[in-house]
């Protein structure tokens, strides 16, 4: 298995990313892994290479390039709660910059880069999303049904809001098959905003799984935070790789 640091073109400049290969020879499914707040970092890298040993090529994209390469702020105190709640305030303001005709336009940059690979298999590749990558994640997959089949979606925040674009209005535009995890008693993700979500998915036919994970906070699947639950981390993988197996 190898990682490499590598620059993807997009439209609007070079996203730094990391691009996961298993051992062996393709071509095998790809993965674009849509990073959570805090971005790339070990932890991510961590996560792409365990989904690689799979036999997947994952590509991992700094959503945030726009405002500079990875890491965009001091990440060294993101296990204290306060210390991560200040690192939350400095990373907002690319988060709010971050609107969703950049992430429909960059997704197929992403897209794009991920097909060129000689040992990716052609055709549709697998979406994950982490926190604020879940929502994006579900953008993307929207806008290039074609182009993806499947999303795992965890802890995601705001999928569903009152903006006229607010994610969870265009699922109908979805043919492949997603999945939900979601944090327990989330303020960004509450009961009844899942609730909507899926009367929405049920609405529009789409082949899906909701379900919350009882105890586990938002951010749950990330060891390097004061948020991660180390039960609901397990239960994650477990359902990511039942997904990614029908790839």
């Amino acid at each position: 298995m190898t990682k490499v640091d590598v620059d993807v073109p997009t439209r609007d400049g070079v996203a730094d990313s990391y691009l996961v290969r298993p051992a062996g020879d393709g071509p095998r499914p790809g993965v674009l892994l849509f990073m959570d707040a805090f971005g790339l970092r070990p932890r991510l890298a961590e996560m792409a290479r365990r989904i690689a040993d799979r036999g997947f090529t994952v590509l991992v994209p700094n959503l945030f390039y726009r405002g500079g390469r990875a890491p965009l702020v001091d990440l060294s105190g993101l296990q204290d709660p306060e210390d991560r709640g200040r690192t939350f305030g400095e990373i907002m303001p690319h988060i709010q910059a971050l609107d969703a005709e950049s992430i429909v336009r960059d997704s197929a940059d992403y897209l794009d880069f991920l097909a060129a690979q000689d040992d990716v298999r052609p055709g549709p590749v697998a979406a994950v999303g982490y926190c604020m990558g879940g929502a994006n994640a579900l953008r993307a997959m929207e806008a290039h049904p074609d182009r993806i089949s499947l999303l795992a979606s965890f802890h995601a925040g705001r999928v569903v809001g009152d903006a006229p674009d607010s994610p969870h209005l265009a699922v109908g535009r979805i043919t492949g098959e997603v999945y939900f995890g979601h944090a327990d008693n989330d303020r960004s993700m509450t009961a009844e905003q899942i609730a909507t979500l899926e009367a929405e998915l049920d609405k529009a036919g789409v082949t899906y799984t909701s379900e919350v994970y009882a105890g586990s906070p938002h951010g749950f699947t990330m060891s390097d935070t004061a948020m991660y639950d180390r039960a609901g981390e397990e239960r994650h993988w477990i359902r990511l790789f039942e997904l990614l197996d029908r790839v």
